[in-house]
């Protein structure tokens, strides 16, 4: 899914945040049920590897004026309602206004271990259209910063797409 700020020049309406789900998803049909979202700003690549490897159990808290919730651990979030739907038989465009933004910690940067954990995981979702030679290659330059800087959050997350990525293999082996 794509969540994107659109340019002020652009035909966003003048709304501050365009997602654009994949069709069919949960997450498409609880925006359109409630007509609200939140985007939640987190540094712990846990959250980013476990929502790729079926990991969502996450703790929540509600959200602040919209009917939902976010992530307790979020480091910031934004509040959001739809105010326009462009209709997609893949990706529908969404496009929303900002209600209630909070700040609940700083955002210090990622070091290389997290680094290699979000470049991972999107490796992990690519899975099915990247050369495997590709994915190979990234992998090990990326396990260079993970052997480096990772603490035990990071060495989870990276296990958790290791077995997602072996998962794959073991898979594509059986159909050939």
């Amino acid at each position: 899914m794509g969540i994107h700020v659109p340019a002020t020049d652009s035909k966003s309406g003048g709304a501050d945040y365009l997602i654009m789900p994949f069709r069919p998803s949960r997450t498409l049909d609880n925006v359109l049920a409630s007509g609200c979202a939140v985007v939640n700003y987190s540094d712990d690549v846990r959250i980013f590897a476990g929502c790729l490897t079926g990991r969502r159990d996450w703790p929540l808290v509600p959200a602040d004026r919209v009917a939902g919730q976010r992530l307790g651990g979020a480091l910031a979030h934004a509040e959001l309602e739809l105010v326009r739907r462009e209709d997609d038989p893949e990706r529908p465009r969404l496009y929303f206004r900002v209600v209630h933004e909070a700040n609940h910690a700083p955002f210090r940067g990622f070091n290389r271990a997290q680094f290699a954990v979000l470049e991972a995981a999107i490796l992990v979702s690519r899975l099915h259209f990247l050369p495997w030679s590709k994915i190979e290659r990234e992998l090990d330059y990326l396990r260079i910063g993970l052997d480096k800087t990772a603490g035990p959050h990071e060495l989870e997350a990276w296990s958790w797409l290791m077995e997602a990525i072996e998962a794959y293999q073991r898979q594509r082996e059986e159909i050939e």
